[in-house]
């Protein structure tokens, strides 16, 4: 390992390096995402062009940053820039990519036969098991500590394809939580409504921002032995940067917890609308004045008793609190 300038602000925007396997997978993610979208257009079906830019700008964006910015490029002299590689692997990422919607891109732009199967698996119950929202967030938890305090990090920095493993170890432990989350199809149980899914992300933040503390506060250096050995002559304050790592990692997952929850919010304005729509159709289209039985001359026709007021239906229910 050569040594490396020291990082400054301009290098940290212009420092690059080429990560072909990351680089496959990134393109693999587009391409399959650039079939689903081209597909439902050449059958005249449409696909929001925020969601397509979400999966590309926020999803396979930032899994380009996280692997081949100056993050990666300092990732083994520094432990800062490998902290924020990780969270934004382990939150960033798979955010933009479940902003993007490809399950649901999955299952309308696939034929009726792999569409099917692509839902037995989803709803299946191994599926179901990691997705369950509190397995998943327990795995996410799980992951970011074991990342840190095993072996696995600094092995995983000695060891190229190890290092290559846990970006995507990182990255599937976030989509587990995030994708269902997100998504409209049926990936969590029925009692998972939208108002108790906002209660989960708000928990997750505050569960996310845990790694970051320990890290922060922890006495014993992460991968110590290799840091003391490969910190560069410009930065010998290894657990001041450890303690910055820490730091980046807080804020991240502070950050990301917003718009994590606004998304949510905003699905389930949309749902809500969506179903209101709904609903004043069927009542326009149900609301047909009976006619009148005329039973002699000058007498009012008799009225049937209305459905209404005999019925207890969601729709019955809403049409007696407007009279």
């Amino acid at each position: 390992m050569g040594s490396l300038p020291e990082l400054t602000m301009g290098r940290l925007f212009s420092s690059w390096q080429l990560d072909v396997p990351a680089l496959l997978f990134v393109a693999l993610l587009g391409a399959l995402y650039c079939w689903g979208v081209l597909r439902l257009r050449r059958r005249g079906e449409y696909w929001p062009v925020a969601r397509v830019a979400a999966f590309a700008l926020l999803g396979l964006g930032t899994l380009v940053v996280a692997t081949m910015s100056a993050l990666a490029v300092y990732d083994h002299v520094l432990f800062w820039p490998a902290a924020v590689q990780n969270i934004l692997l382990d939150l960033v990422a798979p955010l933009g990519l479940a902003l993007g919607d490809p399950l649901g891109l999955a299952l309308r732009a696939l034929s009726e036969r792999y569409a099917g199967r692509v839902e037995r698996v989803v709803t299946g119950r191994l599926v179901r098991l990691l997705t369950f929202p509190v397995v998943s967030t327990a795995l996410v938890l799980a992951t970011e500590l074991t990342v840190y305090f095993t072996p696995y990090f600094e092995t995983a920095l000695r060891v190229g394809w190890l290092h290559e493993l846990m970006y995507l170890h990182l990255l599937l432990a976030g989509c587990l939580f995030v994708i269902p989350v997100l998504t409209r199809e049926e990936a969590l149980p029925a009692w998972c409504t939208h108002p108790v899914r906002a209660a989960l992300v708000f928990l997750d933040g505050v569960i996310d921002a845990v790694p970051g503390i320990v890290v922060m506060t922890h006495g014993t250096l992460i991968a110590g032995s290799w840091y003391l050995h490969h910190a560069p002559s410009w930065s010998p304050d290894v657990q001041g940067d450890q303690q910055l790592g820490g730091g980046a990692m807080i804020s991240i997952a502070e950050l990301v917890a917003l718009p994590f929850l606004l998304a949510i919010l905003a699905q389930w304005a949309r749902i809500e609308r969506s179903e209101t729509v709904a609903l004043d159709r069927r009542l326009q289209a149900e609301l047909i004045p009976a006619a009148p039985a005329a039973e002699g001359a000058g007498e009012k026709a008799d009225r049937a008793r209305p459905w209404w007021e005999t019925e207890s239906s969601a729709v019955a229910q809403r049409i007696r609190q407007q009279r």
